[in-house]
Formats: C-alpha cells, structure tokens, sequence
C-alpha cells in the first residue's frame, strides 16, 4: 500500500483518465444487477454521514476537503451534488455515468497541496481515490446488515464485482483494487488500522452532525426546524459513532457506551420494520429520482442521457 507523501517527496502519479472505454470493457451497473438494487437503498442514507467520516479521515482526503471543499459552508448543497453524482454513475447509464466519472476526475485534478503537517497530498492521489470508492463500496453493505436482513455472500461477491467495475470506471488501475471481497476487505480493515487518523475535517463533520443548518429553502421553516434537528442530530450521531470500527472511535476519541449500543439496535430494529413495509423497487426510489435530476437537469449534455439502467447493447 502506499504511503502518505512529505514535503520532500513528490507524490505518486496519479491515475490518469483513460481513453473512453468500450462498455464491453469497462460496464457501468445495468437495470437488475445488484448494485443497481442495493446501491441507492433509502437504509444506505442512514450511514452516508459514517461514510464521509471514514473518507475524510485519511490524511489526503482530509486535506483536500479543508482546503478545497465547500462542506462547511454549504452542507446541503455538497450532499445533494455527491449523492447526484454517485446516483449518475449507479443508475445513469453506460454513457452518464463514463461522462459523470471523467468530470470526477477534471474536477479532483487540481485538488493539490500541502496540509498542516508538511505533506503534499494530490486528490487524485490512487491510494486516497481507492479509498473513497472502498467506503462507498463498503457502506451499502454495511447499512444492509444493520438495517435489514444483509446479503448472502454469493450476492454481495456479485456486488463487489459490479462495484469493482465503478472504480475502473473512475479510473483506478487494476492493481489498485483488490481482487474479490475478502482481500477488498483486509485491505479496508488494514487502512482504517494504519492511515485514518483526527484532523481538522472529521471535526468539521462532526460539528455538522451535532449541529445541522438548516436547509437552503423557503418551506423549511427556521422555528420548526430546531426541533427536528435536534432529533435528527441525535440519530445521525448515535449510527455514525456506532457503526465506525471500535478501533476508529477510539483514536477520533469517540464514546461509546452499552447503553448507546442499545439505542442503536433499537433504532435498527425500527427501521428493519418499517422498511419490510416499503416494495423493493420503492427503496431506490430516491436514489433513481436524483439520478435523473442530475442527468437531466438545465445546463446537461443530452448525448450523456439514456434511461436509468439502460443496458450496454442500446
């Protein structure tokens, strides 16, 4: 694995965009695979704020987003723009989500510097780039178990190899990803042990999370919403904590206790039976409608619209 870079060392070449690959090549997931139907699971939003925690604590990641990102000032707008992203890449379309992942990589090009402790970080750097696709990968799964009855191995090793596909399809090499869902996870387990760490952006998204603003529009009303962020604050905390490996916690310098803990499964335990209520279908419902806002909102290239989940012969 590679290591962090320092003042001295120029960082390691970053992965570069790849002529645009044949979809027989390189597939983005297709109407009916198993990314396409658990990917954008309402259940996997629940953890979407573990996920940012995750990423933002590599050193890279972290550093990028402190000196580049809009987080802090615009919550909303970032989660919106990222979720829209993912969704076009997920459920866009062979040719959305090719021309959504090379926007990705233009737009972390530049993401470029040098952090707190001396050393240089490149966005686009493969080894902080994997990352962020091995939380997206991993948290799905993850939010799944916790919140509904989890896949089967067979499915989620189907899913992996979907998901190793998206990767390549943001432009990762093939020797930075691991071969199959075992080695994906020693490699997961073996980054959280040895490279996460504190830094001024986890901070910041756990400012967010205990004190959420208030969305940016007119029909959310100032004197209602402190009250429901309150709430949400509390639910957003007790799953992010809960559910970040025990080893993380304690190095960010997070409580947990037996009392959290049953908090949590209970709150698990309701959505598992509020969700056996929701049609399958209906739970990437959100994800789906995003997707299509995202590809066909003003200002979009038509020729990178197709039908969600089109398939690769069209």
């Amino acid at each position: 694995m590679s290591t962090a870079t320092t003042a001295d060392t120029p960082p390691e070449p970053v992965p570069e965009p790849a002529p645009e690959p044949a979809s027989a090549q390189i597939r983005a997931p297709g109407r009916g695979d198993i990314a396409w139907r658990h990917f954008g699971d309402t259940r996997a939003f629940l953890t979407s704020p573990q996920l940012l925690l995750l990423q933002v604590a590599h050193p890279v990641v972290g550093a990028g987003v402190e000196d580049h990102s809009d987080f802090r000032a615009q919550p909303w707008q970032r989660l919106l723009r990222t979720v829209g992203s993912l969704g076009t890449v997920i459920y866009g379309g062979q040719a959305a989500a090719t021309a959504e992942a090379r926007r990705l990589r233009e737009v972390h090009r530049e993401m470029k510097g040098v952090d707190g402790q001396g050393r240089r970080y490149h966005a686009l750097h493969p080894e902080a780039y994997h990352w962020v696709h091995a939380t997206l990968v991993r948290g799905p799964v993850d939010a799944l178990k916790l919140f509904g009855k989890g896949l089967t191995e067979q499915q989620i090793s189907a899913y992996y190899r979907e998901m190793r596909e998206v990767g390549r399809l943001w432009g990762l090499k093939e020797q930075h990803l691991p071969p199959d869902w075992p080695a994906f996870c020693a490699y997961y387990d073996d980054v959280v042990e040895n490279r996460l760490e504190m830094n001024q952006s986890v901070r910041d998204v756990l400012d967010e999370l205990a004190r959420p603003q208030k969305p940016p529009v007119w029909w959310v009303p100032a004197l209602l919403w402190g009250p429901f962020a309150a709430v949400a604050a509390r639910c957003a905390l007790l799953v992010t904590v809960g559910v970040l490996p025990p080893v993380l916690r304690e190095r960010l310098g997070l409580t947990w206790t037996t009392r959290q803990e049953r908090r949590l499964r209970r709150f698990a335990r309701v959505v598992r039976f509020l969700m056996a209520l929701v049609p399958p279908p209906l739970r990437i419902a959100p994800a789906l409608f995003l997707a299509y806002w995202h590809t066909h909102r003003p200002g979009t290239d038509p020729r990178t619209r197709r039908p969600l989940g089109a398939s690769y012969d069209e």
